[in-house]
C-alpha cells in the first residue's frame, strides 16, 4: 500500500524514531559525500502553490543527490483547485512521476490530492500544518541536547501550523509543550484537545511570555502574519506586543536554552537581531535539517528503508 506523510501522526512513534536515525544516517553519507542513489531513475514532482526558498532548495536538493529528479511546479504552472480539479492534477501526476510533494494554501486540498494520487504525498506545508518542518525542528534539538528527555518547548506567537505540527508530534513523543500566545491567536481548539487527550505530553496554552517560558529547554519563533496574513499585519502588531523573542526572554527561562525559527525571520519584530545571532540560535542548522528530514521522510514512505 502506498504511504503517504501529510501529518506527524501518519508515523507511529518507532517511525519517528527510526525517520530521525535514518536522517542523522544520510546527513553523515552527504557529508562524507558518499555516492548515494536510492532514487536513481525516480521523479519528485514539487507543487509550490506557495512559494517558499527552504522548502524548494531543501527537497529538490535532497532528492537529486540521492539519484533522482526533482521537477519544480510553481503557482502559474499549476493552480491547483482553480484551473484545474486537484483530484484530475492528483492522477495526471501519478502517472509520470513516483512521489508528489505539495507545499499548498488550503489543508483539504493535500488530502484530496493525497485521496487520488497513486504515488506517495508529502506535505510541504499547508496553511493547517507543517510535518517535515517539525521532524527538522526535532532532529536539530536531538543532535544538539543528545537526548530528548525532560524536554520543555516553549513555542512563543501565532497558534499556526507550525503549533498545530508540533502539537500532533506532542501525541507521538513525550514532552511539555506550551503555545504562549496572545488571547486572539490561539491555536486550532481541536488539535489541542486530540493532543491532551492523547495522555502523553504535557499541553499549555499561556499568554504570559515570561511565566510561559520558564524553564524551557528550547524558544522557538515564527512570523506573527503569514503568507497570505500580510494584510493584517497592523492589527497583528497590537496584540503580539510583548511577544518579542530578546535577550530578556531567553534570560526569563532560567537556563541555557535553545532559540530555533522556521524562518524567514523579520529580524527586530518576533525575534530581536541579538538573539537570532546568538549562541543559543541554531536556526542555520534547523534550515540545514531540513534536507536530512525530508530526505528520510521520503526514503521512509518510498519503502526504501
Amino acid at each position: 500500500m502506498k504511504r503517504d506523510f501529510l501529518h506527524i501522526t501518519d508515523f507511529t512513534a518507532a517511525e519517528i524514531w527510526e525517520t530521525l536515525e535514518l536522517a542523522k544516517e544520510v546527513k553523515e553519507k552527504f557529508k562524507r559525500r558518499e555516492v548515494y542513489t536510492p532514487f536513481k531513475g525516480r521523479t519528485l514532482a514539487m507543487i509550490f502553490a506557495k512559494p517558499s526558498a527552504r522548502t524548494r532548495i531543501s527537497f529538490e536538493t535532497g532528492f537529486f543527490r540521492m539519484g533522482g529528479h526533482a521537477l519544480y511546479l510553481g503557482p502559474n504552472d499549476i493552480e491547483i483547485g482553480k484551473r484545474e480539479a486537484v483530484k484530475d492534477i492528483a492522477r495526471v501526476i501519478s502517472r509520470y512521476n513516483d512521489m508528489i510533494m505539495a507545499r499548498l494554501f488550503e489543508h483539504k486540498h493535500i488530502l484530496e490530492l493525497a485521496e487520488y494520487a497513486s504515488v506517495p504525498v508529502v506535505n510541504g506545508l499547508t496553511d493547517y500544518n507543517h510535518p517535515c518542518q517539525i521532524m527538522a525542528d526535532i532532529l536539530t534539538v536531538y543532535e544538539h541536547r543528545g537526548h530528548l528527555r525532560d524536554l520543555k518547548i516553549a513555542y512563543v506567537g501565532d497558534g499556526n501550523n507550525i503549533v498545530h505540527s508540533w502539537l500532533n508530534l506532542a501525541s507521538r513523543i513525550p514532552f511539555h509543550f506550551v503555545c504562549v500566545c496572545p488571547e486572539k491567536y490561539t491555536p486550532d481548539a481541536q488539535t489541542v484537545a486530540r493532543a491532551k487527550e492523547a495522555g502523553l505530553s504535557q499541553i499549555e496554552i499561556s499568554h504570559e511570555p515570561k511565566k510561559g517560558v520558564r524553564g524551557a529547554d528550547v524558544i522557538y519563533t515564527d512570523v506573527w502574519a503569514s503568507m497570505g496574513q500580510k494584510n493584517e499585519l497592523q492589527e497583528r502588531l497590537k496584540f503580539f506586543e510583548g511577544f518579542q523573542v530578546n535577550d530578556e526572554l531567553m534570560a526569563a527561562t532560567g537556563k541555557k536554552t535553545l532559540f530555533l525559527h522556521c524562518l524567514p525571520a523579520e529580524r527586530g519584530r518576533e525575534v530581536s537581531e541579538s538573539v537570532l545571532e546568538s549562541k543559543a540560535s541554531v536556526v542555520f542548522d534547523e534550515a540545514e535539517n531540513r534536507m536530512h528530514a525530508q530526505n528520510a521522510i521520503m526514503l521512509k514512505i518510498a519503502g526504501l528503508r
